[in-house]
């Protein structure tokens, strides 16, 4: 299972995310509206020290010349579209962008209905990213009703987010798709925002590892 950490900003915490062990992705979020939000040299050297974790960076409905630029200034190797991103926009990514960074499609979902518009995405991402409705893009700490997701057909694998905590391993346990790749974890593991709390964190992927796709 793919176990991808989210919202991180100091150095230090993204050394000690990344050294957990069996932490895939770590994700850094550039909208500006997110008390997350990264501008700093200091986080792009220290996501250029990674070796076996990848980087992922978050945007929300920003211009290609910007998520282009960000990406080789941080290092990134996903790119994760939050907003309201069209399947040309994506498409014109993918020309720009060196090959070997991917993109992450999220979709907000709060009923069967929104598992539609996923259709026009296919061959475009390498995961899809199914998340709780929330004003501020993410980072809610509430979940949705992963029921739905069972009317979810299309061959893009997904990353299963919003709201997933300590209290969030037997519901894993009890939830099955053939595309389900992995989980985004977020808020639910912080002492503050950015500031991942490790042991938490740790234990919680060493169990998580237990789980069978």
């Amino acid at each position: 299972m793919l176990v991808k950490v989210c919202g991180l900003r100091d150095p230090d915490n993204i050394g000690r995310v990344a050294a957990i062990g069996s932490v895939d992705l770590v994700g850094l979020i550039f909208y500006a509206k997110s008390p997350r939000f990264v501008d700093s040299a200091e986080t792009a050297h220290a996501v250029s020290l990674l070796t076996k974790v990848k980087s992922v960076g978050v945007f929300v409905n920003e211009s290609s010349e910007v998520v282009i630029e960000t990406a080789a200034k941080y290092h990134l190797n996903y790119l994760q579209l939050h907003g309201s991103e069209t399947p040309e926009y994506l498409a014109h990514l993918q020309k720009q962008l060196p090959p070997e960074v991917r993109l992450i499609k999220a979709f907000s979902i709060r009923e069967t209905t929104d598992l539609l518009q996923t259709s026009g995405y296919e061959n475009l991402c390498e995961y899809l990213l199914f998340d709780t409705p929330t004003g501020g893009y993410g980072g809610s700490g509430q979940s949705f009703d992963w029921s739905i997701l069972q009317h979810y057909s299309g061959k893009t694998p997904f990353l299963l987010s919003g709201g997933i905590g300590p209290e969030s391993l037997e519901p894993l346990r009890h939830f099955h798709h053939p595309a389900w790749a992995g989980i985004d974890l977020n808020s639910r593991f912080e002492n503050a925002p950015t500031l991942k709390n490790i042991p938490l964190l740790t234990d919680f992927i060493q169990q998580i590892n237990t789980i069978e796709l």
